[in-house]
C-alpha cells in the first residue's frame, strides 16, 4: 500500500502541463485541460472531477473538488467549518492566465508541495466558457503578450459570459448557477488578464464593492482581510495594487473602484453574501510573469482565508442575517467623492512621439520614466434608488422563464393553492429608453421611471409568490424591481408588456368616446383642462381619441403594468 501511493505520487510528480512544457509561451488546450484533471482525480485522493451541467459548445461544464481530506460535499464541507473557494477559469478563454495556473495549484496541491489547509475547501472550474476555448486563434487579443495561441473572448452563441449571471442567456450561466449555489462559496474568484493602461505591476485585483457587501462582512473585508492579502503578494514578490479601472492616467482626479453590476461575477456573487475577487494580470506583462502571479495569488488566498476562517464565517452569517430582516434594499451606487484612501501607485509617466502607423502624433508610456506616487482611491459607494422592501414579490405563472431563474438561484418559491383576489401595489411603467443597438443580444432598457398604484389584483392557482425573509433577498429585490441596474426588466423579460394588445378604429371609437364622456363628467373636466393647456393636443382629433380611450373602461389594464406585484408589508 505504501508502494502503491509512493508510486502515484511519483506519477502526479512528473506530470507537466503544456504551460510548463513550452516554456512558458503555451496556455492548455481546453481538451489538455480535461485531461489533466481527469489524471489527477485517478492518481489523488484529494482530488475529484464533476460534470456540472452543459454549456452553449454542447461540451459539460467541470468542476474540481479539493479538499484535503478527499469529502467532496460542500454540506458535509460546511460542518466541517471549511473555508469554501470557487475559482472561475477561462471565462474570457483569451485571458488563459487562470486555467494554467489552476492546473499547477492542482498539481502541487495532489503532490503536497501546497500544504492544503485543513479548513480550506476548493472548487475550481478549469475551463468557463467551453465553445470560446475551443475557437482558438493568434491574434484577437491585441494588446495582450501571449501565450502563442488561445482562446476567444465570445462563447459558442458569441455571448461575453461575463455579462451573462443575472440574464442566463447561456447554458453557462445556468450551469454556474447550479455550481454557486450547490458550493455556497464563502470566496469566489474569476481569473482574468487587465486591457487599459501601462504600469509596473503584473497583478492587479479587483474586489467586490465593499458596500454592496454590506456594512458588516463589507467593513471587515476592507479593513481586515484585503489588507492581509496585499500583504501576502508583496511578500512573495508579486506587489499589486487595486484594478486600474482607467485607459489613461488622471492622477489628479484619483482612480475609482470598479463598479461591479450583478451582469458581472463579482456583483452577482455580492448579491448571495460572496466575497469577490476579479484577479487582472496586466496584459503587457509576459505570459509566464502572468501566470506566475496568478498562482501565487490563489496560493496567498488560501493561507489568509485559513487563517480567517472563523472571521470569515462570522461576518458572513452576520451579513445574512441582516439581509434577511433588511426592510429597504439599494439598487444602484455611485462613488462618494468625500471618501478616499491614498494608495501608492508605480507607473509609467505619458509621452509622446511620431507614430509609424499614421505618421500623426501618438501617445505611449514612457518606461524609461517609471515614477511612484500617491493618489486618491476612492473605493467608498453610496446607494441610490433606495427600495423599501415589500412582505413578498407576486408573479402570474405565466412568466415562467423568470420564475425558473429565481428558482436556479436558490430563491424559496410559494406556489398559491387557489385563485385569489389580492390588494397590491401595481407598478406602471411610465417612462424608459432603450440601447439603439444590441447588448449582449439584448435591447437593454435603462432611465426607467415607474409609478405604484394600490389595485385589487386576480391571481390564479398555479401564480407565484417569492416571500421577502430569506438570505436570497438581495438578488430577489435587483432582479425583480424593474429600474435595479440588471433587473430582468432591464434585461427585456417583460417587454411584452410595453405593447398595447387591443386598439380601436377612429371611426368606430368616435361614437363609443361620445358616450364614455357622456356617462364621466370628471373625464370631461380632464379633456377640457388639457385641450385649453396644450393647443397642438387641441387641434389633434387622434390625440383626443387616445386620451378618452386611455382613460376609459376598454383600455387595457396589462399595457405598460409591470407583472411583478409588491404585497405591502401591513
Amino acid at each position: 500500500m505504501f508502494l502503491l501511493v509512493i508510486c502515484k505520487s511519483t506519477a502526479i510528480m512528473a506530470q507537466q502541463s503544456p504551460f510548463e512544457q513550452s516554456g512558458g509561451k503555451a496556455t492548455a488546450t481546453y481538451t489538455e485541460a480535461i485531461a489533466w484533471y481527469q489524471q489527477l482525480d485517478k492518481t489523488s485522493p484529494m482530488i475529484a472531477l464533476k460534470e456540472m451541467g452543459m454549456t452553449d459548445a454542447g461540451y459539460p461544464l467541470h468542476l474540481v473538488l479539493i479538499s484535503s481530506d478527499g469529502s467532496t460535499d460542500p454540506v458535509r464541507w460546511r460542518r466541517q467549518n471549511k473555508v469554501i473557494i470557487l475559482i472561475n477559469n477561462g471565462i474570457h478563454p483569451g485571458e488563459p492566465d487562470g486555467i494554467d495556473a489552476s492546473m499547477l495549484l492542482a498539481r502541487d496541491i495532489a503532490t503536497r508541495k501546497i500544504v492544503l489547509p485543513p479548513n480550506i475547501a476548493l472548487g475550481i472550474i478549469p475551463v468557463y466558457n467551453v465553445g470560446g476555448c475551443l475557437n482558438r486563434n493568434r491574434t484577437s487579443r491585441a494588446n495582450q503578450d501571449g501565450p502563442v495561441e488561445y482562446g476567444f473572448r465570445g462563447n459558442a452563441q458569441n455571448l461575453d459570459l461575463n455579462r451573462d449571471f443575472t440574464k442566463c442567456d447561456s447554458r453557462e450561466a445556468l450551469s454556474f448557477a447550479a455550481i454557486f449555489h450547490w458550493l455556497d462559496p464563502d470566496i469566489l474568484v474569476d481569473n482574468h488578464v487587465s486591457d487599459g493602461a501601462d504600469y509596473t505591476y503584473t497583478m492587479t485585483m479587483l474586489t467586490t464593492q465593499y458596500n454592496k457587501l454590506g456594512d458588516t462582512l463589507g467593513t471587515w473585508l476592507r479593513n481586515q482581510f484585503e489588507p492581509q492579502l496585499y500583504a501576502g503578494m508583496k511578500a512573495a514578490g508579486e506587489e499589486m495594487c487595486p484594478y486600474v479601472n482607467f485607459e489613461t492616467t488622471d492622477f489628479g482626479r484619483g482612480m475609482e473602484q470598479f463598479y461591479d453590476p450583478p451582469r458581472y461575477s463579482s456583483g452577482y456573487a455580492a448579491l448571495f453574501q460572496t466575497i469577490g475577487f476579479v484577479p487582472e494580470t496586466h496584459m503587457l506583462k509576459p505570459f509566464a510573469d502572468r501566470v506566475r502571479a496568478t498562482y501565487s495569488f490563489m496560493q496567498v488566498l488560501l493561507s489568509k482565508a485559513a487563517t480567517n476562517a472563523d472571521a470569515l464565517h462570522q461576518k458572513r452569517r452576520e451579513q445574512r442575517n441582516i439581509v434577511t430582516r433588511a426592510i429597504s434594499f439599494p439598487l444602484g451606487w455611485q462613488p462618494d467623492s468625500t471618501a478616499f484612501s491614498m494608495i501608492s501607485f508605480k507607473g509609467y509617466e505619458r509621452d509622446s512621439a511620431t507614430s509609424a502607423a499614421t505618421g500623426l502624433s501618438r501617445m505611449y508610456y514612457n518606461h524609461a520614466r517609471p515614477f511612484t506616487k500617491d493618489i486618491r482611491y476612492y473605493h467608498h459607494f453610496r446607494p441610490v434608488n433606495t427600495i423599501a422592501a415589500p412582505k413578498a414579490y407576486l408573479i402570474p405563472q405565466g412568466w415562467h422563464t423568470v420564475i425558473n431563474l429565481l428558482r436556479a438561484n436558490g430563491v424559496n418559491i410559494q406556489i398559491l393553492r387557489s385563485d385569489t383576489t389580492i390588494l397590491v401595489e401595481a407598478c406602471y411603467i411610465e417612462d424608459y429608453k432603450s440601447y439603439p443597438k444590441p447588448y449582449e443580444k439584448h435591447h437593454k432598457n435603462y432611465d426607467i421611471k415607474v409609478n405604484l398604484r394600490q389595485q385589487r389584483i386576480r391571481l390564479l392557482r398555479g401564480d407565484v409568490v417569492v416571500p421577502m425573509n430569506q438570505p436570497a433577498n438581495r438578488y430577489i429585490a435587483e432582479m425583480l424591481e424593474p429600474t435595479g441596474d440588471d433587473s430582468f426588466f432591464a434585461w427585456n423579460f417583460f417587454d411584452a408588456i410595453l405593447q398595447q394588445k387591443e386598439g380601436y378604429s377612429d371611426y368606430r371609437w368616435e361614437d363609443v368616446a361620445a358616450e364614455v364622456l357622456r356617462n364621466n363628467p370628471a373625464l370631461q373636466q380632464q379633456l377640457a383642462e388639457k385641450k385649453k393647456a396644450d393647443p397642438k393636443f387641441a387641434a389633434s382629433s387622434s390625440a383626443q381619441l387616445a386620451f378618452i380611450y386611455k382613460n376609459s373602461p376598454y383600455y387595457e389594464p396589462g399595457h405598460m403594468r409591470y407583472p411583478v406585484y409588491r404585497l405591502p408589508k401591513n
